[in-house]
């Protein structure tokens, strides 16, 4: 005696459509079709992350401040030495 038989899968389908009916077995497919697509779609992100994570970084660039020309900006050196020449011409 098989326990899934041809005749003892009918009886038992026969059984669970008189107990849930059929509105009921229609939301739960839909229910079990989306989990599984759920799963899948986990399961292939999952994948893909760690595909990204195994592969090697690309080369970074060189952030754009670096690569500017420098500004020339004047010391503060420079302007105490500029007063004391015109002074000294002023009073020379």
């Amino acid at each position: 005696m098989d326990l899934f038989s041809p005749r003892h899968l009918i009886v038992i389908l026969l059984i669970v459509l008189v107990v849930f009916g059929t509105k009921k077995l229609k939301t739960i497919g839909a229910d079990l079709g989306g989990a599984i697509r759920g799963f899948k779609t986990a399961m292939n992100d999952s994948q893909a992350a760690a595909d990204a994570a195994n592969e090697p970084a690309p080369p970074a660039q060189a952030p754009a401040a670096a690569t500017a020309a420098p500004r020339q900006v004047a010391s503060s050196a420079s302007v105490p030495a500029d007063a004391a020449k015109a002074s000294q011409q002023a009073a020379g």
